[in-house]
C-alpha cells in the first residue's frame, strides 16, 4: 500500500527517476520554462522549490549542495546569479503550472512549468542605466 507516499514512481527505476527530476529542474533553471506532463511537473516543482530555498542562503555550502544536485555548472551559476535574486522577498511559491490540455497521441495532460517571476540577466539590468546616462549626457 502507498500510505503516506508522496512521490510518484513514473514506471521507472529509482536511478532513472532521480535523473529525470534532475534533468527537469536543470532545464527549468536554464530555460525558465518547460513543457511536460502534469504529474512530472508537480514532482519537478517540489524539487525546484527546494533547490531555490537552499540557494537563497547564498553560502558556499549551499552552492556546493546545489552543484551536487543539479550536476550542471551553468545551471548552478544561473540559479545563484539570476533566479535567486529575482525571487527576493518571496517566501515560497516560486513556480507555477499552466495546464495546456491533452496531448493528441496518448491523451496525457500537458502543462507548462515556469517561474512565477521570470529571472532576468543581471548584465541587462546594469546596462540599462548606463544607456540612460549616455543619452542624458548627449542631450546636455
Amino acid at each position: 500500500m502507498r500510505h503516506q507516499r508522496i512521490a510518484k514512481k513514473f514506471g521507472r527505476s529509482s536511478s532513472h527517476r532521480k535523473a529525470l527530476m534532475i534533468s527537469l529542474v536543470t532545464n527549468l533553471i536554464l530555460h525558465s520554462s518547460i513543457k511536460t506532463t502534469l504529474p512530472k511537473a508537480k514532482q519537478a516543482r517540489r524539487d525546484a522549490e527546494k533547490i531555490v530555498t537552499v540557494a537563497r542562503k547564498g553560502t558556499l555550502a549551499a552552492r556546493r549542495l546545489a552543484s551536487s544536485r543539479l550536476q550542471s555548472p551553468e545551471a548552478v551559476k544561473i540559479l545563484f546569479d539570476r533566479v535567486v535574486p529575482s525571487m527576493d522577498g518571496r517566501n515560497g511559491g516560486y513556480t507555477r503550472i499552466l495546464k495546456l490540455g491533452q496531448r493528441r497521441s496518448d491523451g496525457s495532460e500537458m502543462c507548462l512549468l515556469q517561474w512565477v517571476v521570470l529571472p532576468g540577466a543581471p548584465a541587462e539590468a546594469e546596462a540599462a542605466p548606463e544607456a540612460d546616462a549616455d543619452t542624458d549626457a548627449a542631450k546636455a
